[in-house]
């Protein structure tokens, strides 16, 4: 899903166009700016966003083999909570992900 497919599901829901890019573009910036001051997002029902600072390390340029130093960054990570594991492992959920025009599965032949 793109972020256009994002507005075009909120315009669905009765707003124009420009209304529900206004609003995707709102909720991106508050996410943007929690991230940006280091903190936590968590969407109940969705999951958790987290920055998470890694320590810098040594590591190991596989081309030459010679070891190098990787610097400390931060990361962001992502948690899904129990309700989208949920939604996602649902009998209906398996159903829909089948790629298309993917053959169903061939039924044990009756005797």
């Amino acid at each position: 899903m793109t972020k256009n497919d994002l507005v075009n599901s909120v315009a669905a829901h009765g707003l124009s166009k420009r209304q529900s890019s206004t609003v995707v573009e709102s909720v991106f910036d508050i996410i943007f700016n929690c991230f940006e001051k280091g903190e936590d997002v968590k969407i109940v029902g969705f999951g958790h966003f987290r920055i998470r600072q890694k320590a810098s390390r040594r590591g190991r340029n596989p081309q030459t083999g010679d070891s190098i130093e990787i610097t400390a960054r931060k990361v962001l990570t992502f948690k899904p909570s129990k309700g989208l594991k949920q939604r996602i492992n649902s009998p209906a959920a398996r159903s829909s992900a089948t790629a298309p025009g993917a053959m169903p599965p061939a039924s044990s032949p009756q005797s």
